[in-house]
């Protein structure tokens, strides 16, 4: 299963994601290329379009993206976007992704 963590002060800060779906063969497996494919479309879109700082680890399975307050708010639309549509696949495919707020 996909743990997506969204961490959150006032507003959102960043997120970390774990794990892998188990929906079908690995490097072939849909909702993990689907998640993985958001992941990387928010961290390149808030580095190279917004140019901001984020801290962020990368492993297999794993992404930690995190933004300082000031730099947050310039990207809160794109963050909550991208919470809408990570939500709205753990909607889809229950069982395979779950996401979680984590007040910090």
């Amino acid at each position: 299963m996909i743990t997506v963590r969204f961490y959150v002060k006032k507003e959102t800060v960043g997120f970390e994601m774990s794990g892998h779906s188990g929906y079908g063969e690995e490097g072939s497996d849909i909702i993990c290329s689907a998640v993985s494919s958001c992941a990387y479309m928010a961290a390149n879109t808030l580095t190279e379009i917004l140019g901001l700082n984020p801290e962020i680890e990368v492993e297999d399975g794993y992404m930690k993206l995190i933004l300082n307050d000031t730099e947050a708010l310039r990207a809160q639309d794109l963050l909550d976007g991208f919470k809408l549509h990570i939500n709205a696949m753990a909607d889809e495919y229950p069982g395979y992704i779950v996401c979680k707020t984590r007040n910090i």
